[in-house]
Order: structure tokens, then sequence, then C-alpha cells
């Protein structure tokens, strides 16, 4: 009898190598990151760059931040010297009138200040928004010269004027 030796045949097994499609990317920069703009503190933005450019949101919020920390150091001030009066503990009642009177005034304008400085903080935003100097109506620029005359403009004159309009007609009724 013959004796049968069967043989396993070793079977390799080799990867295929899967390339992965290559694409093009039609150069595209790294980083996108944009240099800081430096300004001068004698520029003026000019109505011959274009509108909004980098420089003119720098410029404004250079202006912005700066109104925005006068305008809390003089409330600072104000509340912290208005506690010093000592007419509030006169025996006087025309003194202590005046007294209540002449903080009262303080007051208000400490309330408008903080007004004021809310306004400025939502044209912050707008900068950062890409939105600054652009009317909330309409959506044309304001214009350079509004805007430095008054930094937290949020309308052309035209529209600004409308609101006012609607709210004496609002008042009137």
């Amino acid at each position: 009898m013959s004796k049968t030796i069967k043989v396993k045949k070793k079977t390799t097994k080799t990867k295929a190598k899967v390339s992965k499609p290559k694409t093009k990317v039609a150069n595209k920069p790294k980083f996108d990151v944009k240099a800081p703009i430096k300004i001068s503190k004698s520029y003026i933005p000019k109505d011959t760059e274009k509108y909004m450019c980098e420089k003119h949101k720098v410029y404004f919020r250079m202006r912005l931040t700066e109104w925005k920390k006068e305008l809390i150091k003089a409330n600072n001030e104000a509340l912290y010297n208005g506690g010093m009066d000592d007419n509030n503990i006169s025996a006087d009642i025309v003194d202590q009138a005046n007294s209540y009177i002449d903080s009262n005034v303080e007051m208000k304008a400490i309330n408008r200040q903080i007004k004021l400085i809310s306004e400025i903080d939502k044209a912050l935003r707008r900068i950062r928004e890409d939105t600054y100097g652009y009317c909330l109506d309409t959506a044309e620029p304001i214009g350079l010269k509004r805007l430095m005359a008054r930094p937290v403009a949020k309308y052309t004159i035209a529209a600004q004027e409308k609101h006012e309009k609607n709210e004496k007609v609002h008042a009137d009724d």
C-alpha cells in the first residue's frame, strides 16, 4: 500500500495598494490670516480710498475704543466724586435741595453716557461683522463725513430723518 502524503500549499496574499485620487487645489494659500493694518495717529480717512477698507475700519475701531475709555473714566470719576458731597448731610434745607438737584442732573448725564457706551459697543460689533458704515435700513453707505461727526451713526441722513419723523408721529399718539 502506498501512502499518500497531503501537502498544504502555502498561499500568499498580497495586499493591493489602493492609491487615493489626487485632487489639485487651485493655489489656495495655506493661511488665511491677514496681517494687522497699522495706521498713524494723524491718519484721517479719505474719500479717494475704497469705502470701509481695512484702514477705515481700524481708524473707526481705534476712535470708538478711545471714546469708550474716556466715557468710562469720566463716569467713574463722577461716581467717585459724587459720593463726597457734604451738602447731603447739611442742616440747611436749601443746600440739601441743591445737592439733590446736582446729583440728579449728574446721574442723568451718567445714564446718557452709559447708553452711549452701549451704542459704541454696537458700532464695534458692526465693525467686526463688516456692516459698519452701512445704513441698517437701506444698506447704503452712510458716508465718511457723517461717521467722522457721529461714529455711532446707524443710518444715512435720509433714513435717520425718516426714523425721527416716525418717532415724532408715534409720540404724538
